[in-house]
């Protein structure tokens, strides 16, 4: 039997925090979400300007960095045409990204979920993707969570 860290509510509470900080800061209000290692939602924000269209964009990313255990920017660098991951976007029924944004969590070397975010350009999604992801890192190296021996975040 394998044993694997979770992601709890309160991980994903700390996460969306740092992702609000960082979207503030650049002034761009984001849709947040935060997946665990199945892809599946444990949380959502969409900021005040947040746009409606980015809601499932954003969900779409999360899943995609938690499910397929890669950033959608390192997906999308694969899958242009001729390229090995040519038509991966229109996997699992659409909700594969391949637009950056969207950035997995990992723990141990295992993935404990994924963040994506949307709104603002690519980059600027990432940007807060990536405040997300480094507050996972400071969380684990406080020594709060029982799993925090080794971390690898946002790889792949």
């Amino acid at each position: 039997m394998k044993m694997m860290p979770k992601l709890t509510l309160s991980d994903a509470e700390i996460i969306m925090q740092a992702c609000v900080r960082k979207a503030e800061e650049i002034e761009v209000d984001m849709d947040i979400a935060i997946t665990d290692d199945g892809g599946h939602l444990i949380l959502f924000k969409r900021m005040d300007n947040g746009r409606v269209t980015s809601i499932d964009i954003s969900i779409g990313k999360s899943f995609t960095a938690s499910a397929a255990r890669k950033s959608t920017r390192a997906y999308g660098e694969v899958s242009l045409p001729g390229k090995p991951a040519f038509g991966i976007n229109t996997s699992n029924q659409g909700r594969f990204s391949i637009v950056p944004g969207g950035l997995p969590l990992f723990v141990d070397g295992q993935v404990v979920g994924g963040v994506g975010c949307s709104s603002g350009t690519p980059d600027q999604d990432e940007l807060v993707a990536q405040a997300g992801v480094d507050a996972l890192a400071t969380l684990l190296a406080s020594g709060q969570p029982e799993s925090a021996a080794s971390v690898r975040l946002g790889a792949n």
